[in-house]
């Protein structure tokens, strides 16, 4: 069995010659490739493949591995058919020069013509042996190029890969907008590119390790701090936005009649800055019996009152503090104010001192020097609130004249109780009669005192100090005892019989 690709082109060679009869170059009859491959042209087609374009190899004879000879002369070993020498031209793809380009829309370049080439004879042996060369030729060309081929497919694929990572991306920089091409598979990787850094305020759209896809928008816009002052309330806060009137949005300020304390167009710096923002707010004014309801961003209640058209006077004031911040819906009074001094003259309590006194009975107090009361002056401050007196205020006080202290003697000495003559009475009933058996009982003129209803002459003509119902109930007893003995009954001439049972 052969090896060589061409053996069936002697298979085909024992065909009868048909009516397009004849040998070609090779000395095999063409008829059978026509019969077999219908050639329009009646040329066979070598391996099976057919002519490019329907066009026949020059002079009929085939190129190895579809690479027309240096001329259109076929060779052998560099030794050209007639035993001319000829020049190996032979070249690898990657060595030859690359024809020029035409400019797009240009002419066509055209292929040079190929030289008429005298057609080879020597039969069928020759033609044999011929295609046997030209096919270890094409063998080998194939290794050749086949290396080649592997690079070139690799370097194009490598390429394909290439651009199809490739990304056109639109990035934003707080504000700055450019268009850059990156492989970064995702918002991180980009931003790690470009060097941009983002902190914890700083937001970024879409976010962090999103994936990108030729065609995205990527904003980055940075944090910046704002120390605000709202409505008398300070608070430090971020905003992404590069303007107060941005900043003011972005808060969810209401910025309609407020008060702001720089510019509303003013850039803020990454730095931030200070903002003091005053809302507008209702309040209600009551003053003078009017109720007055104004709209206003004033910083103070005093401010808001004097926007109603109301004035504060001398010591006049507000229900609420004048330098306080006004609250939307707030109702503040206004305090008409008066102030004058009131001078008044007060006592001054008198001190009591006690003394022991051993021949008074125990239990018995005498006063020996009665008080007196002493003497103050004192001045007040007085303020009224919208017509009403205010409880006063003490400015001053000073003493006019010293207390006298009053002094009062204590018995120290045992109460007698027994009297000869009269011990055995019921003096329970004769106390019950006069005073119900109360010690303090006083009648309604108030002359008559204690158990027994004495009178003071009576009471001091018995022994007694002071006056009766202030002595204790033994004493009391004691000295009914005695007058019993000088007088017997008359004293109680209604319940004296009650002694007697």
């Amino acid at each position: 069995m052969s090896n060589s690709p061409y053996e069936t082109h002697e298979t085909y060679g024992t065909h009868e010659p048909q009516a397009h009869g004849g040998l070609d170059a090779y000395g095999a009859p063409t008829s059978s490739y026509s019969t077999l491959y219908d050639d329009p042209h009646g040329v066979p087609y070598p391996h099976g493949v057919p002519y490019p374009h329907g066009v026949p190899y020059p002079s009929g004879v085939p190129y190895p591995d579809g690479v027309p000879y240096p001329d259109g002369v076929p060779y052998r070993n560099g030794v050209p058919y007639g035993g001319v020498p000829y020049e190996d031209t032979y070249r690898p793809a990657y060595e030859r020069a690359e024809p020029a380009v035409p400019r797009q829309g240009g002419p066509r370049a055209q292929a040079p013509a190929a030289a008429p080439v005298a057609r080879p004879t020597g039969g069928r042996r020759a033609a044999r042996r011929r295609k046997a060369r030209y096919a270890e030729r094409s063998d080998g060309s194939m290794r050749r190029l086949l290396p080649q081929a592997l690079v070139v497919a690799f370097l194009a694929g490598g390429t394909t890969a290439f651009v199809a990572k490739d990304k056109a991306i639109e990035l934003s920089v707080d504000g700055e907008q450019r268009t850059l091409h990156t492989f970064a598979d995702d918002v991180t990787e980009l931003l790690a590119e470009e060097g941009v850094e983002v902190g914890a305020h700083d937001v970024v759209a879409p976010a962090p390790g999103s994936e990108l896809t030729s065609g995205d928008e990527v904003a980055v816009r940075y944090g910046r701090p704002v120390r605000l002052t709202l409505d008398g309330r300070r608070r430090e806060v971020w905003t992404t936005a590069r303007t107060v009137e941005g900043a003011l949005r972005q808060l969810g300020v209401r910025a309609e009649g407020a008060y702001v304390s720089t510019s509303r167009s003013r850039r803020i710096g990454r730095a931030g800055l200070a903002l003091d923002v005053r809302t507008e707010r209702a309040v209600t004014i009551m003053a003078d019996g009017r109720a007055r309801t104004v709209r206003t961003n004033a910083a103070t209640v005093r401010e808001a009152v004097e926007e109603a058209g109301i004035t504060l006077r001398g010591q006049d004031t507000t229900s609420v503090p004048p330098g306080s911040f006004p609250r939307d819906g707030q109702t503040v009074t206004v305090l008409r104010i008066t102030r004058g001094k009131e001078v008044r003259e007060e006592a001054v309590p008198f001190p009591v001192r006690r003394m022991e006194d051993p021949s008074l009975f125990r239990g018995t107090e005498v006063v020996e020097q009665a008080g007196l009361p002493g003497l103050r002056r004192v001045t007040y401050s007085v303020r009224t609130v919208n017509g009403v007196k205010q409880k006063p205020r003490l400015l001053s006080s000073e003493l006019v004249r010293e207390p006298r202290p009053q002094l009062v003697k204590v018995g120290t000495q045992p109460q007698p109780t027994s009297v000869r003559g009269a011990d055995h009475l019921d003096w329970k009933a004769l106390a019950a009669c006069e005073s119900g058996g109360r010690p303090d009982a006083v009648d309604p003129s108030g002359t008559y005192g204690g158990l027994y209803q004495f009178d003071t002459p009576t009471w001091h003509s018995l022994g007694g100090r002071g006056r009766p119902q202030d002595a204790p109930a033994a004493e009391q007893t004691y000295r009914a005892k005695k007058l019993y003995i000088r007088r017997g009954t008359s004293p109680w001439p209604h319940c004296g019989a009650r002694l007697h049972g």
